[in-house]
């Protein structure tokens, strides 16, 4: 059975002003549903990927194509990353809450390394908030579409939270300046959606 594009869990300007409609569309419709169709069609000729699940597939990377690790990933990131956010502009809350403080001492002290490693991000990739194999919290960043999911990436984790720091998914409103852009994206961050991933994560 094939991949299918899922659906935005919003409206296209939902995110707006922090992620204008124009990005939005283009990301989703364009970048996304291009990530699916490849993955598929690596999918249809190899019978060992058939009916596996795509975190199973991101698992088992090595020795496969490089084509399956990009399109696989960005498959699943953008996913994960349409998850991730909301219009609600909430703040964390409950157990996340107080495992970030335990870790980096405030929340804005958290979002502060978060952006540091975003912009520190050499080229294309993902920012990641992950439960480490440790089980701590750990921040943490990939290039192009790699996730901690991957057995092919150094640091392994389970993603709580996910940023895209390729220039599609901002430069129409912040150009190149990417630190604009991860300072922005808290506003439209879904901490609920967060706070689950990391209960399931420790649980």
């Amino acid at each position: 059975m094939a991949f299918e594009l899922p659906p935005l869990p919003y409206a296209y300007d939902a995110l707006e002003p922090t992620i204008d409609q124009e990005t939005m569309t283009l990301h989703h419709d364009k970048h996304h549903k291009a990530y699916t169709d490849k993955l598929n069609e690596f999918v249809e000729g190899d019978s060992a990927l058939q009916g596996k699940s795509i975190e199973e597939i991101m698992g088992a990377l090595s020795g496969k194509p490089a084509g399956l690790r990009n399109n696989g990933g960005g498959y699943w990131n953008h996913d994960f990353f349409w998850k991730s956010m909301s219009g609600e502009g909430k703040q964390p809350s409950g157990a996340l809450k107080d495992a970030i403080e335990a870790k980096w001492g405030s929340v804005d002290d958290f979002k502060e390394q978060f952006n540091a490693a975003g912009v520190g991000q050499f080229g294309s990739g993902w920012v990641w908030l992950i439960v480490g194999q440790d089980g701590e919290l750990a921040i943490t960043s990939t290039p192009n579409q790699d996730n901690p999911l991957m057995d092919v990436v150094d640091v392994k984790g389970t993603p709580i939270l996910g940023n895209d720091v390729w220039e599609h998914a901002y430069y129409i409103s912040y150009r190149n300046v990417r630190p604009d852009y991860l300072k922005a994206w808290w506003n439209v961050v879904d901490w609920d959606v967060a706070g689950q991933r990391y209960e399931a994560a420790k649980g």
